[in-house]
């Protein structure tokens, strides 16, 4: 099981990309929903490194060794929150039921003028929030990524919604270039979207506690934020089932201020902080967890699976 998320190869050749979208817009959400059943068991039998991280984290959060049911039902979530990205993209809000919590925080932090940074993760659907940007007229929604990782899936979507497609910061463009496009984006006020739970190569990390053991979290965002002199508001999209999504918004910090003398741990700090936070929002709904390798660099054991080797000792 590869310990590195870029190392996985994207899931879905372009074919099979191109075939769902069409197969969705045309057909319907309700009836192409219906073919993510075999899509699921074809995922869990044929990707053994996802399945065998699938079951190392459902062990961590249900504290205990999950079922086999359990496991499809975490895969099928993913393959409903991915084909969601079709129509969120496509049609826009039309089709779904999205609860707002805590938009008055976003929009304090709005009022003032200036960009804020918008924190999310690999957990539900981001793009749940980058849709509901264009119900907001003067609005920009910057996201950051790497279009390389995903490159199919990436223009897949950016042909099903070129506005948003051109609203993306690529992660993986040179450092300079990167700087300059998040500092154009902070100075026109957009929300600028970053997913804070994975590291590029060579980015710096630090281990925080996550799920009770060590995991490795990147430190970048928080040095943006300083950089930028941006507030800081964490946006978690949670997939509920059927039609519905909850997109939360919390504060998280209305300055980052980093002391040279004092910046490794001021930063390893803020991301123990988001990582506490991430935590929370993963157990409200814990098969909207879409990191599908050894995010804990199998450090130690699934709770589970230590109390397991205690007992038999």
């Amino acid at each position: 099981m590869s310990t590195v998320w870029h190392e996985r190869p994207e899931g879905g050749n372009r074919t099979a990309i191109r075939l769902a979208c069409v197969l969705g817009l045309n057909l319907g959400r309700t009836l192409v929903r219906v073919l993510l059943y075999p899509a699921t068991l074809y995922f869990a039998l044929r990707r053994a490194p996802e399945r065998h991280a699938a079951q190392a984290f459902l062990a961590r959060v249900l504290g205990r060794r999950p079922s086999a049911l359990e496991l499809l039902r975490y895969l099928h979530t993913y393959g409903q929150v991915m084909l969601d990205r079709i129509f969120l993209l496509a049609e826009s809000l039309q089709r779904f039921d999205i609860s707002s919590h805590g938009l008055d925080v976003l929009e304090r932090q709005m009022a003032q003028g200036r960009g804020v940074l918008l924190l999310g993760a690999h957990v539900g659907s981001f793009d749940v929030l980058r849709v509901l940007g264009e119900k907001r007229p003067g609005v920009r929604v910057a996201v950051i990524m790497d279009r390389q990782q995903t490159r199919v899936m990436t223009e897949m979507l950016g042909a099903l919604n070129p506005k948003l497609s051109a609203n993306i910061i690529d992660a993986g463009a040179d450092p300079t270039e990167l700087a300059l496009a998040m500092h154009a984006a902070a100075r026109e006020g957009a929300l600028i979207g970053l997913l804070a739970d994975r590291a590029r190569p060579g980015e710096a990390v630090h281990d925080v506690d996550f799920f009770g053991t060590p995991a490795s979290f990147p430190t970048a965002p928080y040095l943006v934020a300083s950089l930028l002199n941006l507030p800081v508001v964490l946006c978690f999209g949670l997939y509920r089932g059927g039609n519905r999504y909850d997109l939360y918004f919390e504060a998280f910090a209305d300055q980052i201020r980093l002391e040279r003398r004092e910046r490794i741990a001021q930063l390893a700090a803020w991301a123990q902080r988001y990582a506490a936070r991430l935590e929370h929002y993963t157990r409200l709904a814990p098969y909207n967890w879409f990191n599908f390798y050894d995010f804990w660099h199998r450090r130690s054991d699934p709770p589970v699976a230590r109390r397991k080797s205690t007992s038999s000792d």
